[in-house]
């Protein structure tokens, strides 16, 4: 596995994007359970205070920096990350080589409208990737049952939680062995963006590191 920068006590791997991408092709792969987490300075900044945050992002099989904050706190340790791995610029990167690697994908989270726009934009814009089955994050006990039945029967490679910090790593982590996906990520926000509710920062903020801002504004 790769090198890993500590952040107040959180640990970040330090890979590109095509690395998590080679490392999720392992994971897959192997056919054992995976928990990814796309960590941002307000993730670390939560897991400093909070022990248990901290030990779920710790305890995870890949975490990525998803922030400038985090990329520029390592570089100022001294320990430079190769880049800022984001969460939807890894949900991007998996459908887009989901086809031609024959990856099976599940998305759960969001309301329902925001959830069907999102998939058939993905569908549009990868028409090769293969997403088996979808819900909206908005479920009691008893949905909660049907959904997992679901997931187990379409027996995805990669299931995409949409649900927000900390709930969706909560989620995976609590269903993870029933479901035994060999990939499982909380993807926060970024079916808005995908559905087209939100907009994305342009291109020269985020090669800039302003992508915060941008939200800020």
């Amino acid at each position: 596995m790769c090198e890993q920068v500590t952040i107040l006590g959180t640990n970040v791997h330090s890979v590109s994007q095509q690395e998590a991408l080679e490392i999720i092709a392992e994971f897959i792969a192997s056919g054992k359970p995976h928990h990814i987490i796309t960590a941002n300075a307000e993730i670390v900044y939560q897991a400093y205070h909070d022990q248990t945050r901290r030990q779920i992002i710790n305890n995870a099989d890949l975490v990525t920096a998803d922030g400038a904050g985090v990329v520029w706190a390592a570089n100022y340790l001294g320990q430079p990350l190769p880049e800022r791995v984001t969460g939807i610029d890894l949900f991007h990167a998996i459908c887009r080589i989901a086809g031609e690697k024959q990856w099976k994908i599940y998305i759960l989270g969001a309301k329902q409208e925001i959830i069907e726009q999102a998939v058939q934009n993905l569908q549009t814009q990868y028409p090769h990737c293969s997403i088996v089955g979808y819900h909206n994050g908005y479920f009691d006990q008893q949905e909660e049952e049907a959904i997992l039945n679901d997931i187990k029967k379409k027996q995805p490679d990669v299931l995409l939680v949409a649900m927000g910090v900390p709930k969706q790593d909560d989620w995976i982590i609590t269903h993870q062995k029933i479901l035994q996906v060999p990939v499982a990520m909380g993807v926060g926000g970024c079916l808005d963006v995908i559905s087209g509710k939100l907009k994305r920062a342009p291109q020269w903020m985020q090669k800039m590191s302003l992508e915060w801002l941008y939200r800020l504004i």
